[in-house]
């Protein structure tokens, strides 16, 4: 059976428009980088959807200027970033 390409993936459920630029270069900072996510930007992940958050994490993997990067590493952080905000959204904050 074949698998549907991480670009048709995006295109079909309109993966590129559903995340401010903004919150795209924070998520895949924290993912390829180091840094953090904030809670607005979590949100928009959580609302991107995991599949769109996939997709678009495989294809930035599948460009020539990221071929030196541990690709388990950057899986792991992806998913482990993915987990964070679906917690963080999740879970009532809080109150103070």
């Amino acid at each position: 059976m074949a698998t549907k390409g991480n670009d048709q993936i995006i295109k079909e459920n309109n993966c590129e428009s559903k995340m401010g630029l903004p919150c795209v270069l924070e998520a895949f900072t924290s993912i390829f980088n180091t840094g953090s996510i904030s809670n607005k930007c979590c949100g928009e992940l959580v609302v991107l959807g995991k599949v769109c958050h996939s997709a678009l994490v495989k294809r930035t993997l599948e460009n020539p200027l990221f071929k030196d990067l541990n690709l388990a590493k950057i899986i792991a952080k992806s998913i482990q970033t993915w987990n964070n905000c679906l917690a963080l959204i999740d879970s009532p904050s809080p109150s103070t």
